[in-house]
């Protein structure tokens, strides 16, 4: 069986292409969000999965569990992916669907883990300074691990900076072993 990532790639993009054109991101991005958080529910796994409940009634049964209203345009989305037996991809699709949101919309989550808590200011500063380095809208998490001893771990989509001194020692203990 394919990856789910894999499986889930063309429909977030056709899923985005649409939400795009439609100006729609916002409320498609919202839909798929919900409808993956619904799917990855091990109740809702085993009805996914289950070969005498139809098609329609799956995609009925989770759009009632989200307690969200759906377009025929996003009815139909589902019924594609149910008659491919792929909705239990839909958390994947809405991850990948999230990931060309933000990139269309030139902004990035980034994650800064640091030995101690950053101040406004500090953030602020530290935001700039990445908005200017990646060109995108910055929006930052900051988390505090006090293993770091100092520095900071920065995470920006597949990006990982290590300036922590945890990751330098490792670095010149791994150096010294080679």
């Amino acid at each position: 069986m394919a990856e789910t990532s894999t499986v889930a790639r063309p429909y977030a993009n056709a899923a985005f292409e649409y939400a795009r054109d439609h100006k729609a991101l916002e409320a498609w991005s919202d839909m798929l969000v919900k409808l993956g958080q619904v799917v990855a529910e091990r109740d809702a796994q085993k009805l996914i999965a289950s070969p005498k409940i139809a098609t329609d009634r799956k995609v009925e049964m989770v759009i009632e569990v989200a307690d969200i209203s759906v377009d025929d345009a996003g009815r139909r989305f589902l019924e594609a992916l149910g008659d491919k037996g792929r909705l239990s991809a839909l958390g994947a699709i809405a991850e990948q669907f999230e990931r060309l949101r933000a990139d269309h919309e030139k902004r990035i989550d980034v994650t800064v883990v640091t030995a101690y808590a950053l101040d406004d200011k500090q953030q602020n500063k530290l935001a700039g300074a990445l908005k200017k380095r990646l060109n995108r809208e910055i929006s930052i998490t900051t988390q505090v691990d006090p293993k770091l001893l100092g520095g900071v771990v920065l995470r920006a989509g597949d990006t990982v900076i290590d300036g922590s001194v945890r990751g330098r020692l490792n670095r010149l203990s791994e150096a010294l072993i080679a």
